[in-house]
């Protein structure tokens, strides 16, 4: 039953670990585009921000194959890219389809790199009261790929994020449905943090010696309260910075956010081989948990929702991370507490926090420098 422990420890880490150097630069950005839609009568506006890298992926960009894409490559691509956006795209009404048409192709930065921005208009043949949304997008080359729409009309905005498993949604509106918001929001809070490689190797490298320091140490209520401490450090902290962020009371620059964020993965890991704050771990998550919270906020503020749908979405948002973060101290501390007296797991104490240090000194050279060195 041991070996078994160990082997889905073992697992787990290079999982992580390995996942990290498939996203080296943007760990806790994935695959996104931004859809608003704003409806006034029978007619529907939109925008809808692709990433270029995505593009490329999917119907090839880059014309010379240099690994760069110029603005006459992009624009001899633009009835391409409207052509795969809007097959891809159906919106309906109880009266039947509403017929899309792409205006114009704009190119926008958005904090995970450049986007292409398509422009079109939607003529409905009554108007709307519903609208029925469905939306698949990249479905069949990334499963992980989300698509967040806005939807507005009269003043009220909406919320739905689409993935391949939730393609069709209907949205009503007039009077848009704040729980069913909520709902999904805590949802892709949940998801964000399973998928936030670089907060969850931040987040295990302070746990890891919450077994072997907690006092007295046979004492697994003392273990609990260790981790407690740590997690609760890190939440509170970076539920402060994700609400500033997301309601733009403050604003960093995206590059100094993520390099922070990740030298803090580095510290982290180092605390665990030569000791720099090892007593004092509660203080150092709440401190680099501040740093965290503005990565955490950086896909709400790409989503550029009005004030009232903003505390909706960052509520259910925040609920979400600290589900996941919950789920993820579920699964380390009774793993930690059976294999805390083997050599096994002080091995992987050192071991380990080599392994997350080297790789996040990796993520910090990448985005410190823009400069890639394990590839995109």
């Amino acid at each position: 039953m041991m070996g078994f422990w160990l082997v889905r420890l073992v697992r787990l880490l290079c999982l992580l670990c390995l996942s990290g150097v498939a996203l080296p630069a943007l760990a806790h950005k994935p695959s996104d585009s931004y859809l608003a839609l704003d409806v006034k009568g029978a007619q529907v506006s939109g925008q809808w921000d692709i990433a270029l890298r995505d593009l490329d992926f999917a119907i090839g960009l880059d014309q010379d194959g240099d690994g760069k894409l110029t603005w006459d490559e992009i624009r001899a691509r633009h009835a391409a890219i409207a052509a795969y956006a809007l097959e891809r795209l159906a919106l309906s009404t109880e009266q039947g389809p509403c017929v899309a048409k792409a205006n114009e192709q704009l190119i926008d930065n958005h904090t995970d790199g450049a986007y292409s921005v398509l422009r079109f208009t939607a003529t409905c043949a009554a108007p709307v009261k519903s609208l029925d949304v469905h939306y698949s997008l990249f479905a069949d080359v990334d499963p992980q790929h989300k698509g967040l729409l806005r939807l507005t009309h009269d003043g009220e905005t909406s919320t739905a994020i689409f993935d391949p498993q939730h393609a069709h949604q209907a949205l009503a509106v007039a009077a848009p449905d704040r729980w069913r918001q909520f709902a999904t929001y805590v949802k892709e809070g949940v998801w964000h943090i399973w998928i936030g490689y670089d907060h969850i190797l931040f987040l295990l490298s302070l746990l890891l010696p919450a077994v072997l320091l907690a006092p007295p140490a046979n004492n697994l209520r003392g273990a609990f309260i260790d981790v407690l401490k740590v997690v609760t450090a890190f939440t509170l902290a970076h539920s402060i910075t994700l609400t500033l962020a997301s309601l733009s009371l403050i604003s960093l620059p995206s590059r100094l956010v993520e390099s922070a964020i990740a030298a803090s993965v580095v510290l982290a890991a180092v605390n665990n081989i030569y000791p720099l704050f090892r007593t004092r771990r509660p203080v150092a998550a709440f401190a680099f948990g501040l740093l965290h919270g503005f990565g955490f906020a950086s896909v709400l503020g790409d989503l550029g929702l009005p004030q009232g749908a903003l505390v909706t979405s960052l509520l259910g948002f925040n609920v979400g991370v600290e589900i996941g973060q919950l789920c993820i101290v579920a699964v380390f501390l009774p793993l930690a507490w059976l294999l805390r007296d083997t050599r096994f797991y002080r091995l992987l104490l050192t071991g380990g926090s080599a392994l997350i240090a080297l790789l996040a000194l990796v993520w910090f050279v990448e985005r410190a420098f823009d400069m890639p060195l394990l590839g995109s």
